[in-house]
């Protein structure tokens, strides 16, 4: 049931009215105790608002997605792909109610999780963050959270292990994803609410991070420590990460004025030129360039960029430069998810991401379109012609090892954490370095390893020397230059779309390769599933990709199919950004046997690797 009631038509002005608040600020749900030791918080409405009437939901006491969508977009929603009739039929943003609602009936064992509307259960608890990993953990449930710029803290990732250290070594894990982000593993409906609670005490959310929704703010891991720095990144990313996922009456998290895009939506802020935040592969790339008249700082703005099965794109110019402030910044997101919500195709998926309005538009029409909404808004940003790139040589710097930062007598430590996969004794064990050594800051990075900021120089020796980087670790601070450089998805331990398990092969094939070869700069081997391309295999100097392959089978006597992979070949990162869109080998088994002499042979005639020299140990008999 829904009253007519006033309620805010943007929530812009929340934001640049709640100023430094947002980084501190909490936003909560739901009052009942947590079982996770942290006392829940009462619900506070945080910032004013300019009022229109919509209707609102009883159940949350917020709009529902669908409220904010024109009659025209509804009538093609309505008429649109199954994903889109399930959002007209039952709003996806009222969903985590129904997740506080099952898991109390579950827990009173009033019903179980096969029992859950078939909606819900596969796609609509996707609007709290939830993914049900049906074929590989029935039941069990991967939890996406948001990480606004990759910034968690020593307790919350403590609490991260505690929340999955119940389903086990093997089934309870945490991994840090190509979006700077955290997903728990193994999280069942049951104990969702606790979790949810515990977050959202700790200022995270959970809320609107997974289905067609704003995915995690990806910004610069050295934001503020860096002498390099051209754009301090932490602040604007928080600022858009809140107008995306916090409702501005209420001061809840969720809000439903975005939450009914036609797909996923990727943004991303570049602080510097090493762009270690990939802008080109995202739907929203945030360029940092001076104005070249007046020397102010700004951003060039990049569209469209993303990876799909049907189609990987390079994020293509929009003409368009906007200054690095926050009312710029949030006011040019604000617009083009207006566009993109009412305009994006509701019929085909395939061809419901940014790019393909875009395309649709013509860059210079979409250009205009953006300007014109940008000035609807009457706040007095100004959008300028593109502005010209530092071409000056600069080469992109390694966020691995120990580096000395701007402020005096302070270094950032970057270390390997291999695929992104933590066990829950490693969360506790960087938590415990950080508190002992970074005042509890931990950051992340698209590559899924950890940094340590503001780690005192004289303390540098000592950190190094710790048991948590010792030989039996699997953390390095100087990890070799294949090894420190692997990205990988989930897998198909965990992901059904996934056609090999690559988070355990991209370790041993790492390790393997180190021994073989020499390399003199970074090579970077991404490992993905499927065509999805989650783990980003375009971008990678070697990228590998899970397909059919087929070997002799020497009982058989015949080829038989085996786990196998293509493997793509050049793609650059960084200002020379290059997606290598199609693959060099193709049905290569996965067998160490079988692929790593094809790794050998690439790393040799591509990127000048040669044999390892190993020198003969002369034992001398005292």
């Amino acid at each position: 049931t829904a009253n007519m009631v006033n309620y805010k038509s943007t929530a812009l002005q929340a934001i640049l009215l709640s100023g430094s608040v947002l980084l501190t600020s909490y936003a909560f749900v739901n009052n009942h105790a947590s079982s996770f030791g942290v006392a829940p918080q009462t619900q506070t409405r945080l910032f004013s608002a300019t009022e229109v009437d919509v209707n609102i939901d009883e159940r949350t006491g917020k709009p529902t997605g669908n409220a904010f969508l024109s009659e025209e977009t509804k009538e093609r929603a309505a008429k649109g792909n199954p994903i889109e009739k399930m959002k007209q039929a039952k709003d996806g943003t009222a969903a985590f109610v129904d997740v506080y609602e099952y898991a109390a009936k579950i827990r009173a064992g009033e019903m179980s999780w096969k029992d859950v509307e078939k909606a819900d259960l596969d796609n609509r608890i996707k609007y709290v963050g939830m993914l049900h990993r049906n074929k590989r953990t029935p039941g069990q449930f991967l939890m996406r959270l948001k990480v606004p710029n990759g910034i968690i803290n020593a307790d919350q990732l403590r609490f991260y292990a505690k929340c999955v250290e119940k389903y086990g070594e093997e089934g309870g894990v945490i991994d840090i994803t190509t979006r700077q982000n955290i997903q728990l593993r193994g999280v069942k409906i049951e104990d969702a609410p606790d979790i949810i609670d515990g977050l959202h005490a700790r200022n995270q959310t959970s809320f609107q991070s997974a289905l067609d929704n704003v995915r995690n703010m990806v910004g610069n891991p050295i934001a503020g420590i860096d002498d390099q720095e051209l754009v301090d990144t932490r602040e604007l990313c928080n600022a858009i990460n809140d107008l995306v996922s916090l409702d501005p009456v209420t001061g809840t998290r969720g809000n439903p004025m975005w939450g009914n895009l036609p797909r996923k939506f990727n943004i991303a802020i570049s602080g510097s030129r090493d762009d270690y935040a990939h802008t080109h592969i995202n739907d929203i790339g945030m360029v940092p360039t001076p104005n070249a008249v007046t020397g102010e700082m700004g951003f060039n703005i990049v569209l469209g960029g993303y990876m799909s099965i049907k189609r990987v794109a390079e994020s293509v110019d929009s003409k368009m430069w906007i200054p690095a402030d926050r009312n710029s910044v949030v006011s040019f997101c604000e617009a083009v998810l207006r566009i993109f919500r009412d305009e994006g195709d509701r019929k085909d998926r395939q061809k419901a991401r940014l790019l393909w309005l875009v395309e649709k538009y013509g860059v210079d029409e979409f250009k205009q379109a953006v300007i014109k909404e940008i000035e609807s808004y009457d706040r007095g940003v100004k959008v300028e012609d593109t502005q010209p790139l530092d071409e000056s040589p600069f080469e992109r710097r390694s966020l691995m090892g120990v580096h000395k930062q701007p402020q005096e007598g302070k270094c950032r430590v970057g270390f390997l954490v291999p695929a992104g996969r933590l066990s829950q004794n490693e969360c506790r064990v960087i938590a415990d370095l950080a508190e002992k050594y970074s005042d509890g800051e931990i950051r992340l990075t698209v590559e899924q390893n950890v940094i340590l900021p503001n780690v005192d120089e004289d303390k540098i020796d000592q950190l190094i020397a710790e048991p948590a980087f010792g030989e039996d670790s699997r953390l390095k601070v100087n990890p070799g230059r294949i090894e420190g450089n692997v990205v990988s998805c989930t897998g198909a331990q965990f992901c059904s779309l996934a056609m090999i398990e690559t988070k355990s092969h991209a370790e041993s094939v790492a390790k393997e390769l180190e021994a073989l070869v020499d390399v003199n700069r970074d090579i970077r081997i991404h490992w993905t599933g499927c065509p999805n391309s989650c783990g980003q295999v375009q971008v990678a100097d070697i990228g590998i990709m899970g397909a059919p392959a087929r070997k002799m089978d020497p009982v058989k006597g015949k080829p038989v199919a085996v786990p196998g992979c293509k493997i793509f070949v050049g793609g650059r990162i960084g200002e020379d950004a290059h997606l290598a869109l199609e693959p060099s080998h193709t049905g290569i088994p996965l067998d160490s046997e079988d692929l790593v002499p094809v790794l050998v042979n690439i790393l040799k005639e591509q990127f000048g690797a040669t044999d390892k020299v190993t020198e003969d140990l002369v034992i001398i008999d005292e």
